[in-house]
């Protein structure tokens, strides 16, 4: 897939998300090193708590269909800010792929390109957990 038709996948999962709270609507799609795209788009509820961002969905999507390999993912909103991933997000990228390539474009389609590992410095990953079993 190209950035750009990768892009627009995400872009293209905007009118999917369900955001009758924060109106503030959420695509991203996930490609994996063997090609496979997986989208996803927020999904708030009233109790704020379960509400699910637009990347976690592509990243539940991908490891419940046995993809675990991520080598970028796009993310899109609708704000004239970039739309880059919260802390939660980048956490459980991280945990698959602490060097994903991240694409945020912002609501008039301008794009930051960075790095996971940019945006997360000195993340919390499973080499943590090593000596916790001592």
């Amino acid at each position: 897939m190209t950035r750009e038709e990768l892009k627009a996948a995400a872009v293209a999962m905007l009118d999917r998300a369900y955001v009758p709270y924060s109106h503030f609507p959420v695509g991203a799609a996930l490609e994996c090193a063997d090609g496979t795209v997986f989208t996803g788009c927020n999904i708030e509820n009233a109790a704020y708590s379960p509400t699910i961002c637009a990347e976690r969905c592509a990243v539940a999507k991908a490891v419940s269909e046995g993809h675990r390999d991520f080598v970028r993912i796009a993310i899109a909103g609708t704000g004239p800010d970039f739309c880059v991933p919260c802390g939660v997000c980048r956490q459980v990228l991280s945990e698959f792929a602490p060097n994903l390539e991240v694409i945020c474009l912002s609501g008039d389609g301008r794009e930051l390109a960075t790095t996971l590992s940019a945006l997360l410095p000195h993340g919390f990953g499973p080499g943590n957990l090593e000596h916790a079993q001592s």
